[in-house]
């Protein structure tokens, strides 16, 4: 199988976990299989890095996929939880018919709620760029090439990703008027 389809299956395992978990929690009312089935998230996520390293060990050329896999574990590591989250709020709100509580933030608060989410991206920048030069360290750099342009690109969003944070302290969403 292809990097892109281990990476496919992985994401889609995920989320598939992530439902069961929240089926088993809130429809079978067992918060045990609910929390060893978000448990398997992490597996998931080593389970690629293996295959990405073992496929890179064996002599395959670095692809932008192999890249996007690393990419895959940071994000996956630094916003696991708030991606639970995320979708516990989503499945309360879409089965449950729970109305949403969620607050629509302005000024300040967005301001600081948009700085945290930066912190959590510089954190699974962090996480990717060191499993990027273990990598390329074990593996060795031949043919690595497509995995350094991953990172860079990575690099060039995160720089974005600061600018546009930031900008919202600068800049302040306003509340709007009714």
């Amino acid at each position: 199988m292809t990097m892109v389809k281990w990476i496919i299956a992985a994401e889609i395992a995920f989320w598939v976990v992530i439902i069961a978990g929240l089926f088993a929690r809130y429809v079978l009312k067992s918060k045990k299989i609910s929390i060893l089935l978000f448990l398997l998230t992490p597996l998931i996520d080593l389970a690629l890095i293996m295959l990405t390293v073992v496929d890179l060990r064996n002599g395959a050329t670095a692809t932008i996929a192999h890249g996007i896999s690393v990419i895959y574990i940071g994000v996956s590591i630094a916003y696991g939880k708030s991606m639970i989250d995320w979708a516990d709020h989503k499945f309360q709100s879409w089965f449950l018919k729970k109305p949403s509580s969620k607050k629509i933030l302005v000024g300040l608060e967005k301001g600081i709620y948009e700085l945290k989410m930066l912190a959590r991206h510089v954190f699974s920048y962090l996480i990717g760029s060191a499993i990027f030069w273990l990598i390329i360290n074990y593996v060795g750099s031949n043919g690595t090439d497509a995995i350094i342009g991953v990172w860079k690109t990575w690099s060039v969003v995160l720089i974005i990703d600061g600018i546009i944070s930031l900008s919202y302290l600068v800049f302040p969403k306003r509340t709007e008027s009714k």
